[in-house]
Order: C-alpha cells, then sequence, then structure tokens
C-alpha cells in the first residue's frame, strides 16, 4: 500500500478521508491505548450518518465525498470524529477564559487546565462535537459551569515532540482513513484516489480557512 499523507508538525491537520472508513474501531482503541484513556471516555469517535440508508442513485455509496459535494444523498457513511484542530476553531472563539487556544508554534488548538470551569461553551461551538468533559456534573454542568475540565484529541503533541511520530489515530489506521498533513498535501492524496471531501465548503473554511480550503475545489 502507497503511504497516505502522515506529516507532523506545524500547520498540519487530521482530516477523515470517509470512503477508507470501515468503522474498525482501530483509531479509537490506539487513542485510548496510547493516552490511557478512561474506558467511558473517548477523544475520538467514529459517527454514522444516515444508518441503514442507501444512496440515491446507489452509486454514490461508495462516493460518499462526491455525492455530498453535488448536493446528493450520498447514503450510511462512516466518518472518524475528533479535534480537527481548526485553522477557525469556533472553540476558541467562544471560550470564554482563553482556555482554549492555537499555540502560535505548531497551530495546534490546545487547552490550559488551569483555566477552563467546565462551561462546555467549546461544545456548543464546535461543529465536529470535538471537546468532551470525563468529570462533568449532567445535572447542572451548563448552568454552573462545573462540567470538570475539557478533553480532546492533543494531534499526539507530546509524542511528536519526544518521538517524532503522528497521531497513533493515523499511523495505526489500517485502511489510512486519517490523513494528517496540510490542506495541499490532504487534498493531492484525496484527489490520487479519486475521491472528494466529505465536508462542505463552510467546513473546510472552519478546518483549513478560506484560502487553504479552495485547494479542495479541484
Amino acid at each position: 500500500m502507497r503511504q497516505s499523507v502522515f506529516s507532523t508538525g506545524e500547520g498540519t491537520r487530521i482530516f477523515p478521508d470517509v470512503e477508507a472508513c470501515i468503522d474498525c474501531g482501530g483509531c479509537y482503541v490506539a487513542c485510548k491505548r496510547t493516552w490511557d484513556v478512561p474506558r467511558d471516555d473517548q477523544r475520538i469517535s467514529i459517527s454514522t450518518m444516515l444508518e441503514g440508508q442507501m444512496a440515491q442513485p446507489p452509486e454514490n455509496n461508495p462516493n460518499s465525498g462526491t455525492a455530498m459535494s453535488e448536493g446528493q444523498d450520498p447514503g450510511e457513511t462512516s466518518i472518524p470524529m475528533q479535534c480537527y484542530h481548526c485553522d477557525n476553531a469556533p472553540c476558541v472563539s467562544v471560550c470564554p477564559t482563553d482556555s482554549l487556544f492555537k499555540n502560535p508554534d505548531n497551530e495546534f488548538v490546545e487547552v490550559r487546565d488551569d483555566l477552563c470551569i467546565g462551561c462546555q461553551y467549546c461544545l456548543s461551538g464546535c461543529p465536529f462535537g470535538a471537546p468532551q468533559f470525563p468529570e462533568s456534573d449532567d445535572g447542572g454542568a451548563q448552568i454552573a459551569g462545573n462540567g470538570g475540565v475539557m478533553d480532546k484529541c492533543t494531534m499526539c503533541e507530546e509524542r511528536q515532540l519526544e518521538t517524532g511520530k503522528g497521531p497513533a489515530c493515523a499511523e495505526e489506521c489500517a485502511t489510512d482513513a486519517i490523513l494528517v498533513g496540510t490542506a495541499d498535501q490532504i487534498s493531492e492524496e484525496l484527489d490520487r484516489r479519486g475521491e472528494a471531501s466529505f465536508f462542505n465548503e463552510a467546513a473546510l473554511e472552519i478546518i483549513f480557512g478560506e484560502e487553504d480550503a479552495r485547494v479542495f475545489d479541484r
């Protein structure tokens, strides 16, 4: 198998290839094992859209990204969902305590644990459901700000710094469904695979920024 996009460092993003995802859960397990995430918590999930539905027309089933880009029905689609370390991160813009920020050195979205008050505004702002609150008090968390410290994908930053390895989820994905790279690298890889991005223009601009999102208009 040709080596997929797997870059590290400044300006890189995590991005899913939904055609390659087989919902095996390998990314989920790799993340948990690497970071010792508790059994009932998670930093990555696989969302299934239109579960059990056949695409219309049926030939869209293995081409869900193209179908979405053309406004057609993609049918059942599995999407690895996690923090994509967005260029225009909504979570950062709505955080009232500046707990969330874009690290200027690597452009990853990071959390200052000592400033997070557990208000969960980031959860309401993120369109990808990335923020998690493992120690949340479900009863009054959204009112009293006792949702616990937010937790999410860290882009395996510590692993990158210490070993030079990229995100564990991407490294262990059996089908190369999780791409890590710049907008150009990811776009070129999808193009090489004959696929289109599953996300619409608005989502691409959130993740990559308005200018870099244009490279997906191939």
